[in-house]
């Protein structure tokens, strides 16, 4: 298995992170290595979409976990590989803190983490950053 993570602390509210995250048409505003991304039904468990990287082919993904206001994972498969985007609310004394975490997993994983991994980890923390940023000034209004 591979992964990388991401965690910053906000003064956003989670309900406007959730706004962001459940808005998957405009998931590209936050999220530079995103050119398009639509979903086929409700922001929930098993809801299918697709999504296409910056530079990337198009690529299905199924919503694998959702719980409003606190996380929500989807997943996309690659050749003998899945790979699974984990987004999660936690709310701390300090405020809150937004992670995104990616996991890859399967036979082919030694490959795509360095194919695909290697710009994952250059891309997220700057997504995560760029998330928080619209957030909290949408949370001044």
């Amino acid at each position: 298995m591979w992964t990388t993570e991401v965690t910053r602390k906000t003064t956003a509210s989670k309900e406007q992170i959730w706004k962001l995250w459940s808005d998957v048409p405009n998931w590209n505003v936050w999220d530079q290595e995103v050119e398009t991304s639509e979903i086929f039904g409700a922001f929930q468990k098993g809801t299918k979409g697709v999504l296409k990287p910056a530079g990337g082919p198009k690529s299905k993904f199924e919503m694998i976990e959702c719980t409003k206001f606190k996380s929500f994972a989807d997943r996309s498969f690659l050749p003998l590989c899945k790979m699974d985007f984990i987004h999660t609310i936690t709310e701390t004394s300090d405020g809150i803190e937004v992670t995104h975490k990616v996991e890859m997993s399967g036979f082919m994983t030694f490959l795509f983490s360095k194919v695909i991994g290697s710009k994952i980890k250059v891309g997220l923390p700057i997504a995560v950053d760029k998330l928080v940023e619209l957030a909290e000034n949408k949370n001044q209004k």
